[in-house]
This record gives C-alpha cells, sequence and structure tokens, in this order.
C-alpha cells in the first residue's frame, strides 16, 4: 500500500522568517534587535519581510545569533549544511574515553578501592592541574579517565560514613568532568554528569558538596537557554545550605556569592538590569569576607573574580558604556587561574566588540589565544568574533586569518 499522502508540503521558512519566530520567542522588540546588532529598526523589519535582496552576510547572522542565543546557525539560516563545530568547537580526542567510563557503571561493581584520602589527593591535583595547564582540556582528558573509575568505584563499595565522603568525591569529580565536557559536542554527556551529580550529592548529606552539584547545574540549564529552570536550582540551593551559614566553613561562604553570582548572570541573560547587579553586589560583600588569597578552584570565586564578573554582567546586558567601563581595571585582574583568565580575556574581547573596536576585539582574542589555547578553541563567543574579523576592515583581515588557524576555525 502507498503511504504517500496528498498533504501539501510544509513551507519553508525564509531567513526573515526565522529571525522574526525566534526574536518573538524571546520577547524582543525589533527595535532592540536592530540596536543590538547595530542596524537600524527599518533594515530589521526589510529583513524580516524578505523585502531585501539578499540575506544578511555571515558576520551579521552570527551577531544576530548571539542576540537571540541560537546555538545553532542553522536554526536561522535552514541550512544544515554549515557544520556546529565551527562555532561550537570540535570533540576533544579524549572524549570518547571519558563518555565510556561514564557509560560503564556496573550494577555490580568490583575491584580494588583505594583509600579516600588517596583520591582526595589525586582531585586536588586534578583541579591544580586544570588551572595552570594552558592545555587543560588535554591535560584533563589524560587524568579524567582513571579519577572517574576509580571514585565511581569507591562511592559504589564503600558503605555508611565512609560511602558519604565517596560521594562528595564524586560529586566534585562530575564538577571537573563538566569543566572538560563544556563546549563540546556531547550535550547529553553534560546533562548526564550534571545530575548525577546532583544524586551523589543527596546522598552524601554534604552542603559544600550540594552547592557544587547546584552550581554546575545552574550552568548547563542557562546554557541550553532554560533561564528559569536556572534560577529556580539556583534559589534552591541557596536555600538549602542557609541553615548552615552562621557556623560555615570558607568554602561554603565562598559557594554562597558563587549562586549569588549565578543568580545575578541568568539575571542578565533575561535582560533585567536590576536583579542582575543587585545579586552582583551581593556576592561582591560576600566576596570582600573572604581571604585576601583565597581561590575557589571549582567555581573560581574569590575577591579577585568579582571585577571579572562586572564585566561579564555588563557585556550580557549589552550595556557598551559600562562594559568598556569594567573591561579597563578588570584586564589586568591577576587570576590565577589560566583557563579563566582566558575567559575573562574573551569576555574583555566581547566588551570591546560592543564599542564596535575591531582592533582591541583581535589584539585581545590573541592575548586569550596566548593565555589559554584550550579555552579559546572552544568558545563559541571567541570563534564567532573571530569570524567577523576575517569579513572586517581589511587591513585586520591577515591577522585575524592566522588567528582562526591557530584556533581550528575553518575558513
Amino acid at each position: 500500500m502507498d503511504n504517500a499522502t496528498n498533504e501539501p508540503p510544509t513551507p519553508t521558512l525564509t531567513v526573515g522568517q526565522r529571525i522574526r519566530a525566534l526574536r518573538m520567542r524571546r520577547g524582543m522588540t525589533q527595535e532592540v534587535l536592530a540596536g543590538l546588532v547595530g542596524k537600524s529598526e527599518s533594515w530589521l523589519k526589510q529583513v524580516e519581510s524578505g523585502r531585501l535582496q539578499q540575506n544578511p552576510r555571515l558576520p551579521i547572522l552570527l551577531q544576530l545569533a548571539e542576540a537571540l542565543r541560537v546555538r545553532d546557525l542553522s536554526e536561522l539560516t535552514g541550512d544544515q549544511s554549515m557544520p556546529v563545530r565551527m562555532f561550537t568547537g570540535p570533540g576533544h580526542p579524549a572524549l570518547e574515553a571519558v563518555r565510556s567510563v561514564i557509560n560503564s557503571t556496573a550494577l555490580l561493581p568490583t575491584g580494588t578501592v583505594q583509600p579516600l584520602a588517596n583520591l582526595r589527593a589525586r582531585l586536588d591535583a586534578a583541579w591544580q592541574t586544570r588551572h595552570a595547564s594552558p592545555d587543560h582540556r588535554t591535560a584533563l582528558g589524560e587524568l579524567l579517565p582513571d579519577l572517574l573509575r576509580d571514585v565511581q568505584l569507591a562511592a559504589a563499595l564503600y558503605r555508611d560514613a565512609d560511602r558519604r565522603r565517596a560521594l562528595a568525591l564524586l560529586t566534585e569529580t562530575y564538577g571537573l568532568t563538566q569543566m572538560f565536557l563544556a563546549y563540546q559536542p556531547a550535550q547529553d554527556l553534560l546533562w548526564r554528569v550534571a545530575d548525577r551529580a546532583l544524586l551523589a550529592a543527596q546522598e552524601s548529606e554534604d552542603p559544600l558538596a550540594l552547592t557544587c552539584a547546584v552550581w554546575f547545574l545552574t550552568a548547563v540549564h542557562r546554557d541550553t537557554g532554560d533561564f528559569e529552570a536556572a534560577r529556580d536550582i539556583n534559589q534552591q540551593g541557596l536555600a538549602a545550605i542557609e541553615p548552615a551559614m552562621d557556623n560555615s566553613s570558607v568554602d561554603l561562604r565562598a559557594m554562597w556569592g558563587a549562586l549569588s553570582f549565578e543568580l545575578a548572570f541568568t539575571a542578565a541573560r533575561l535582560g533585567e538590569a536590576g536583579e542582575a547587579w543587585m545579586h552582583w553586589e551581593e556576592a561582591a560583600r560576600v566576596a570582600e569576607r573572604l581571604p585576601a588569597t583565597y581561590y575557589q578552584p571549582w567555581t573560581s570565586f574569590s575577591r579577585v573574580i568579582m571585577a571579572p564578573h562586572a564585566v561579564t554582567i555588563a557585556v550580557e546586558l549589552h550595556q557598551s558604556g559600562e562594559s568598556a567601563r569594567q573591561a579597563g581595571p578588570a584586564l589586568s585582574a591577576p587570576i590565577p587561574s589560566r583557563p579563566r583568565r582566558g575567559r575573562h580575556l574573551i569576555e574583555v574581547a566581547r566588551a570591546h566588540h560592543l564599542q564596535r573596536d575591531h582592533a582591541a576585539v583581535l589584539g585581545t582574542l590573541e592575548l586569550a589565544q596566548q593565555t589559554a589555547p584550550d579555552t579559546i578553541k572552544y568558545n563559541g563567543y571567541a570563534r564567532r568574533m573571530t569570524m567577523e574579523l576575517i569579513d572586517g576592515p581589511a587591513s585586520l583581515r591577515p591577522q585575524a586569518r592566522a588567528l582562526a588557524d591557530r584556533i581550528g576555525l575553518l575558513v
């Protein structure tokens, strides 16, 4: 029997229609979206209505994708042939080894369990390696498979109080794993690790482990555009540890500050300027009460990180003047982590991007590449800005192409 139907095919949406649909889904006016990409409202009206003879060029499409929080450019163009890894970064060679360990959880685990003190020391060393290495994913890719396997085994075979301590270690190890997985084509694995971390933290009955899991899960929700879920889990995490704050450790106080900033970050993504800066100020008050040299390995929360955090809030709110004002003093912030400093330099480049200062964008991205090549290689914002520069001012194109080659962009 013929399964064909007489129904007409679904009409293909034009680029303009796709932009309009995504803009309306975001609750954004034509005036606001046009302003975010440096165009006039009348230009955007012509794009959405199809009155322009040509679709926007790639640099403008990239700006539209960022403003509309689009992770896959085909959502704007309908063209599935453009490789997503051009903007999201490639998969690391060690990704499959890490995936194999995560997926190999045995129902009847067997093996030699290591002492918890040894696992703690190995995990601390892995964090130190992550922060000190310019190629941190490569360094973690060598350490994670064995570390994950051993900590998972400990959580499965230890009992009572030792099991709870092993589960707290497992929560933190999953957090480190998320650092490795971030910005790679492994969204399914990222979610699996984030969910397992929360379950392990809850079973550990450790407030610090719980905040660690909540911090990472908040980031996953926000990065996939589920801002309300991100805010909800964030607020639940703060509420859960509030009773323990009177006699809290330095690490737990820092986690309170880190989660306060996450509320600021989510509010900024939603365009809620008042909420964003209010939560940033709360986080800054917490940071000021921490020891001057304190730097939390999981979240980077510290005194020194608050100025870079201010740049991020201003950039996410598209406050070009404020982001430029914050970027100046924050540029020299002595962040002790190479990948975190690399990410901060990318945020500074975004601030220059809002100012249309192409030379400053390129110079800052080059500095980020020198500082932490493994960070810029996988960062979507950096890759998009580099693509724009390739098609930007003629005097910068050779330099931009050289940068694109170093970070693995197909041009």
